[in-house]
């Protein structure tokens, strides 16, 4: 079985590399996804308590060091997992979900420092376009077609190399990527479009989960699922943060 998905975490030959003897339900999936989102949620408070500790006294460099050490770890982990593919992906999905905390929580208490009361609304509208997402998926009102999974997967890989340049230009030049930062209208317009990609990119991962499912996909399988759903649900949230906070400069 073959299904192809925009989501990066998942390559065209998934299926045939992850081995397992129970099969992939809905509400296994369901529930490691609830177990990671619960992981991600935890360390997210946990990491902005500290890091209004560490405001407070002046010292940004705890900020900084958890938001970049949170992204970065959050990305070696992910490239492990995607050239491992262990076939019990829990341990290193849940270091993953502690990473991403880490980065989500120092990361949304330093746009929160700037525009009061943007986290509870980033937060309502990550869950209103994932709803959205699955009503718009359960109602076959667009359907994860190969083309479909190969535009959203190109577009993805195309945002994601723009993101590594715009962090490359931030760390080694004093130069950043034109509009993809700024709060005119032209740079809301490609947060829009951004955010709309990573939304679509939501229909991918419903269908890959259907998919295993129906074909009886090894148990293990569920991780993948969830830890998909994952990725695109904290990108919809940081994509959130950013158009709040471009919308209100």
């Amino acid at each position: 079985m073959r299904y192809t998905t925009s989501n990066p975490v998942m390559t065209q030959n998934f299926w045939s590399n992850i081995q397992g003897q129970n099969t992939m339900t809905l509400q296994g999936t369901i529930g490691k996804l609830a177990y990671l989102l619960g992981v991600v949620t935890v360390v997210a408070f946990c990491a902005a308590y500290v890091a209004l500790d560490a405001l407070e006294a002046g010292n940004a460099g705890v900020i900084s060091g958890m938001t970049w050490g949170g992204l970065f770890g959050g990305i070696v982990v992910a490239v492990i997992l995607m050239i491992m593919r262990p076939e019990n992906p829990a341990v290193l999905m849940t270091i993953y979900a502690v990473m991403q905390g880490m980065f989500v929580g120092s990361l949304s208490l330093i746009f929160e420092a700037f525009y009061s009361g943007i986290i509870i609304q980033a937060a309502f509208g990550t869950l209103f376009i994932t709803g959205s997402m699955l009503f718009i998926y359960s109602s076959r009102i667009i359907r994860p077609t190969p083309t479909f999974n190969k535009v959203i997967g190109s577009m993805v890989f195309s945002i994601m190399m723009l993101y590594l340049v715009s962090i490359m230009f931030y760390f080694f030049t004093p130069f950043q990527v034109p509009y993809l930062h700024s709060s005119g209208p032209i740079g809301i317009g490609i947060t829009v479009f951004i955010l709309c990609i990573a939304a679509l990119s939501l229909i991918s991962d419903f269908g890959f989960i259907e998919s295993g499912v129906k074909w009886n996909a090894p148990k293990n399988a569920e991780w993948w699922g969830a830890f998909g759903v994952l990725v695109t649900i904290i990108w919809i949230y940081i994509e959130m943060l950013r158009l709040l906070s471009k919308m209100r400069d």
